[in-house]
């Protein structure tokens, strides 16, 4: 990988609705923002092709395949502004009353990368899994830009470690990381500590993207790998823009050797 390999970044913290056209006219526009900024990656948050709250059966009745219109879009987009996006779906599942809850990653020429919720949002008096199927637990989701490599997780994941080392072990440079971060006491507390924690333990860019508020807390940021937040959006609708280096991977990891020097690997269980 090239030394000087740097991408600018985008956040695009929009509210997703139960119009699935409209959701995707919204991320037209805010795509095409973006890229007028300088973007090469935008990120939209989870649940961008459709959305309600509380969850119910229309999740499977809106649900999408891969080739369906959503990712379609997405890849028109990706090709008419020379970008890559990364967008959260509900995609059709196994069956018909359950979904999945999906991240894409796309560029002009098609998909770069899938990756499927692993950690379902059982907590907090939420119950995601009567609706969504989770995602099998293997190979790490990832796609390269400019010199970098970048990995998918998906907002409940943040809790849990393993699933942004796994990410790093697979030689990821930025945990990119779609959300619905639902709001609550504490909730927006956790959200940015999780994702500072994230980076600086991994000595990695975090690229998160989340739902405004009522719903969602928001504060959408990138984040650098000493957990330095430079760029972010706050409640409201908006999108924030910053650059992911490796030189600053670089610099940060000459003087702390974390990665090198633990002693514990992640297994799945």
């Amino acid at each position: 990988m090239s030394e000087t390999a740097a991408v600018p970044v985008a956040v695009c913290q929009f509210a997703p609705t139960a119009s699935r056209s409209e959701n995707r006219e919204k991320i037209g526009e805010l795509t095409a923002e973006a890229a007028a900024r300088g973007a090469r990656l935008i990120v939209f948050p989870e649940y961008s092709s459709y959305f309600v709250d509380p969850m119910d059966e229309s999740l499977a009745a809106n649900a999408e395949d891969l080739d369906g219109d959503f990712v379609t879009t997405l890849t028109a987009l990706a090709a008419d502004h020379a970008v890559v996006i990364v967008a959260g779906l509900v995609e059709r599942a196994s069956d018909d009353r359950r979904v999945r809850n999906t991240l894409v990653a796309v560029r002009g020429d098609g998909i770069l990368a899938v990756y499927r919720k692993q950690h379902l949002y059982d907590a907090f008096g939420q119950t995601e899994s009567d609706w969504i199927e989770a995602g099998d637990v293997g190979e790490a989701s990832t796609f390269e830009l400019a010199g970098l490599r970048f990995g998918l997780m998906t907002c409940y994941d943040l809790r849990f470690p393993e699933v942004a080392r796994s990410l790093v072990d697979a030689a990821t440079d930025a945990l990119v990381v779609p959300a619905e971060w639902v709001r609550g006491p504490l909730k927006e507390h956790h959200w940015t500590t999780l994702l500072a924690a994230r980076a600086i333990e991994n000595t990695v860019y975090v690229v998160a993207a989340d739902h405004p508020t009522p719903i969602g807390v928001g504060h959408s940021q990138i984040i650098d790998p000493q957990g330095v937040v430079l760029a972010g959006v706050g409640t409201a609708p908006g999108i924030a823009v910053a650059v992911v280096e490796r030189s600053a991977i670089d610099r940060v990891r000459a003087v702390n050797p974390s990665l090198r020097v633990r002693r514990y690997a992640v297994v799945p269980r």
